[in-house]
Parts: structure tokens; C-alpha cells; sequence
């Protein structure tokens, strides 16, 4: 489990990094689809550092505020599949 998100997010990362060479050289794009589909099987947090250490898709606001809020809602479906309802209920 560690190895799958810890990849989908190196990939989240480079997917951002070569989106971002490839529209400096108006070369071939990664469809902004798969960049979302990264990000909700577990790659948002690599994908949502490397949006801002490639200053890449910053300006689209689906992105400055959708990858945030998959993100949010991946470490909210963690802790309800983790945490017993009594433990949720105290929290």
C-alpha cells in the first residue's frame, strides 16, 4: 500500500514537471484529465507539490482549489477506514 501511493505520487510530481516542459516547447500535452485521475487514486500530494515547485497549472482555479480538496478528502477516507465510529465521534 505504502509503495502504490508513494509511486502515484512520484508520478503525480513528474507528470506535473513534464507537463510544464512540454507547454514551454508547445510540445504534446498531458490531458488535465489525467492529472486529476493521479491525483484521486493517491497521487494528490505529489501532484500538488509539484504544481507549485513548477509554478505548473497554479492560474486554473479547478486546480488551485480541486487538488486541495481531493486531498482533504483521501486523509478523511483514511481516518473513517482507520479509526473506529467512537474514536471518529470524539474527534
Amino acid at each position: 500500500m505504502i509503495i502504490y501511493i508513494v509511486v502515484l505520487n512520484v508520478m503525480g510530481y513528474a507528470l506535473m514537471g513534464i507537463d510544464k516542459a512540454r507547454a514551454k516547447k508547445r510540445g504534446f500535452r498531458i490531458p488535465e484529465a489525467t492529472l486529476f485521475v493521479v491525483a484521486i487514486i493517491g497521487g494528490s500530494i505529489g501532484t500538488i507539490i509539484g504544481m507549485f515547485f513548477f509554478r505548473h497549472k497554479t492560474r486554473k482555479w479547478y486546480f488551485a482549489y480541486g487538488l486541495p480538496v481531493i486531498l482533504i478528502l483521501q486523509i478523511a477516507l483514511v481516518i473513517a477506514l482507520y479509526l473506529s465510529p467512537i474514536e471518529i465521534a470524539i474527534l
